[in-house]
């Protein structure tokens, strides 16, 4: 009971602190946008500042497009805050295995570029899924074994058969796409993974995962017309973006079946054993 009473408090404080983060922007932009709006001779002069104060993570693409808008504008004057507002809010979700890292990636894109994008998108991943480590071991294991009893015990005995090579079956598991990460993060300490083996099959095994995602949000804030999305350069990039997304899958069909035992898992993500139970 004392560990989630501590895992809560945590919880609240990161909440707290985000939330005080988001609530007091700088000045700066407001004043700007404020002053065009009465150079427009709008009616509502508050209505502007009110628009500028709501920040919430995008749950669409609509969300998404308004928000990078909002940051970029924001980022002309003040590049540290949008910066750590944006890394903090990052942390946040993953520590927490919150759902929604797409819809950050994409933003990463759209506010700092393809491959400054790419880098900090995999970086705060990383050090996210290792903080969500740190808390599973610290305060979770217990609760999770109570409440997810047979994946754990599935996912245990696949991490034990393939032992030898754990960390290409750790790269492989992150380059699957139906492999729920979050999943993979809580129970890490369960399955006695060490910490340089998850930190490092992170980094590399979500690098295509979060380059699709980076990519895509570096395209979206560059389309203004449907002109755009038609050009060269936005073709190539989508080529591109193709490519990448088929390797991982390339490489699971060529190293699966020769390297990684798989008993307990089909290729649809489904454990072999509730089957059998459903056709008894």
């Amino acid at each position: 009971m004392r560990s989630i009473w501590g895992l809560i408090a945590l919880v609240a404080t990161a909440t707290f602190y985000l939330y005080l983060l988001s609530a007091f922007l700088p000045p700066g932009p407001r004043a700007v946008r404020v002053h065009d709006a009465e150079l427009e001779h709008t009616v509502h002069d508050d209505e502007p500042e009110e628009e500028i104060l709501r920040l919430k993570f995008p749950s669409d693409l609509e969300e998404l497009r308004e928000l990078a808008e909002l940051l970029q504008f924001y980022k002309t004057e003040h590049t540290g805050y949008v910066f750590i507002l944006f890394c903090s809010a990052y942390l946040y979700k993953q520590s927490f295995a919150i759902p929604g890292s797409s819809f950050l990636n994409m933003l990463a894109g759209a506010l700092f570029g393809p491959w400054h994008g790419i880098l900090i998108a995999c970086t705060l991943t990383t050090v996210g899924s290792t903080n969500c480590y740190l808390l599973s071991r610290t305060f979770g294991k217990r609760h999770i074994i109570r409440i997810f009893p047979e994946k754990v015990a599935m996912l245990q005995k696949m991490v034990e058969e393939n032992r030898s090579s754990l960390f290409f079956f750790l790269l492989f598991l992150r380059f699957f796409p139906m492999t729920p990460n979050w999943f993979l993060n809580i129970t890490s300490p369960i399955l006695n993974i060490p910490i340089p083996i998850f930190f490092f099959s992170i980094l590399i095994g979500l690098i295509p995962y979060n380059f699709i995602c980076v990519r895509t949000g570096a395209i979206l804030s560059e389309i203004q017309s449907l002109d755009d999305i038609f050009s060269w350069g936005t073709l190539l990039q989508l080529l591109l973006i193709a490519c990448v997304a088929l390797l991982p899958g390339a490489l699971i069909r060529r190293y699966s079946q020769t390297y990684f035992k798989l008993d307990g898992l089909e290729p649809n993500g489904h454990q072999k054993a509730l089957n059998d139970r459903k056709t008894r």
